[in-house]
């Protein structure tokens, strides 16, 4: 594009000059030419790349950073004293960017695509942890460390295992193997106990329950605030037959407001728990009767509905089953023939968490303090899963596979054998196991960052010990 800056004579219309005859397009030649120049170096200032994996703006280094499922890139991660972190979310869900030691340096809850500059420059010379505050991110790896005052290429040469010195593998695997062998460590507090009920005159089974905050060790020495049912994560075990009359009253002593949803389970409608739409919210301090008729079998939950994502996490869970799943008994499926004369050596319910107080956990517990299940070879265990975390997560058994009778409690009509058994938050899932190996076989969450870390294994793994 050209700009014709000859001078028109005067009073030749205004194909660029002015009555004064001053020629307009030479002024906007000019101007046009003036603001590249000031862009310009107002963009050469404002972003430089340094050649070290950072750029510049406005004078300060800017370490740009990676939010995924769930992780941080780079890991750990550097910056210049003074410097910017550009804070950006290449995942599927929403992150954010917290500094622990000081929640004032953070971004906003980003969503996927979203970037954000954070300012670190208030930050002294040190090492910081970083984290996602969204619930269960940070147990489910959204950790790292950020080195203010280090260059990146210091700070990653550290941690790449490729450049690890013989002393900090050794060490790596002497944490590893010492975690391992503290299986099972012994805690204060169990969940999953079965809750009796008082019998009244006409039959109806009335349960009670105390919701609360309470210490719990999740494992050792790791004690939390817990939101518990009865003093236990999870709460008490409910099992009721099909066509009783139940009662359930529940006391409220925690420090808002909460209610309790049948989960899985058929209620009429003003007994589902979800307040204000089918009862009143259970202040702080009040208690409520819930009543229903239990219909048909049934495996289910019940939690708080009110705040789910605060008060779930932290603990209010639990177990509700009415009747016992019917069992494949004399089916052959994929060449095994289950006994017609089945008989469950112990029935086990299962519940995984990942998120609030609780964290990444089986029953409550996280590993070396879970609890082995312990049977003698050729049991058949029938194991219930129950899934009151915020992510998937596959459970694989080692050795022995895993036949599928039931999903969130309805029979299936074609069980079917697997290994892994990827189970959905809310989902419930119901298997056979038949313990016809002696040894120790691990039980795990295959998502490794759930059950292994640099300083061990934790989480979500148990095992089962056949005699």
């Amino acid at each position: 594009m050209s700009v014709d800056a000859t001078v028109a004579p005067e009073g030749a219309g205004n194909g660029g000059a002015s009555p004064g005859g001053v020629d307009i397009g030479a002024i906007l030649v000019a101007i046009v030419a003036m603001l590249a120049l000031v862009f310009g170096v107002v963009a050469l200032f404002m972003a430089r790349d340094d050649g070290d994996g950072t750029a510049t703006v406005s004078g300060s280094a800017v370490t740009e950073v990676e939010l995924t499922e769930f992780a941080f890139s780079p890991d750990p991660i550097a910056v210049p004293q003074g410097g910017i972190v550009s804070v950006a979310n290449g995942g599927s869900q929403v992150h954010n960017f917290a500094i622990e030691q000081q929640p004032e340096v953070r971004t906003a809850d980003l969503q996927t695509g979203d970037q954000q500059n954070l300012d670190v420059s208030a930050l002294a010379e040190g090492t910081y942890t970083v984290i996602c505050t969204i619930a269960g991110h940070r147990e489910a790896g959204m950790e790292t460390t950020i080195n203010v005052g280090a260059t990146s290429i210091a700070a990653e040469a550290g941690h790449d295992p490729a450049m690890m010195t013989a002393e900090e593998a050794e060490e790596l695997d002497r944490l590893m193997t010492e975690t391992m062998l503290a299986f099972p460590a012994e805690t204060e507090g169990v969940g999953n106990q079965m809750l009796e009920p008082v019998i009244e005159e006409d039959g109806t089974k009335r349960f009670e329950l105390t919701a609360s905050i309470v210490p719990w060790e999740v494992e050792p020495g790791k004690i939390v605030d817990a939101w518990a049912y009865n003093g236990m994560v999870p709460g008490p075990w409910i099992k009721v037959d099909v066509g009783d009359n139940v009662k359930v009253h529940i006391q409220n002593d925690l420090p808002m407001g909460t209610d309790i949803h049948w989960h899985g389970i058929r209620t009429p409608n003003e007994m589902d728990g979800v307040a204000p739409l089918t009862q009143d919210l259970i202040r702080s301090g009040e208690d409520f009767m819930y009543e229903f008729t239990a219909e048909r079998e049934a495996v289910g939950m019940y939690h708080a509905h009110h705040h789910g994502q605060m008060q779930v996490p932290n603990g209010l869970f639990a177990v509700f089953q009415i009747g016992d799943v019917p069992l494949p008994a004399g089916q052959t499926i994929s060449g095994i023939t289950v006994p017609e004369d089945i008989e469950i050596a112990q029935e086990i319910p299962m519940v995984l968490n990942d998120a609030g107080a609780i964290g990444l956990s089986l029953n409550g517990k996280g590993f070396p303090a879970t609890a082995p299940i312990v049977a003698n070879e050729g049991d058949w265990l029938l194991v219930h899963y129950f899934n009151e975390g915020l992510q998937s997560h596959p459970m694989h058994q080692h050795q022995f596979p895993q036949l599928i009778v039931a999903k969130d409690g309805i029979p299936l009509d074609q069980p079917y054998y697997a290994d892994t058994i990827n189970i959905a938050p809310g989902e419930r899932y119901s298997v056979l196991i038949n313990t016809d190996d002696a040894g120790t076989w691990v039980w795990h969450c295959h998502i490794l960052t759930h059950v292994e870390r640099e300083d061990g294994m934790f989480g979500m793994v148990t095992a089962i010990v056949v005699q």
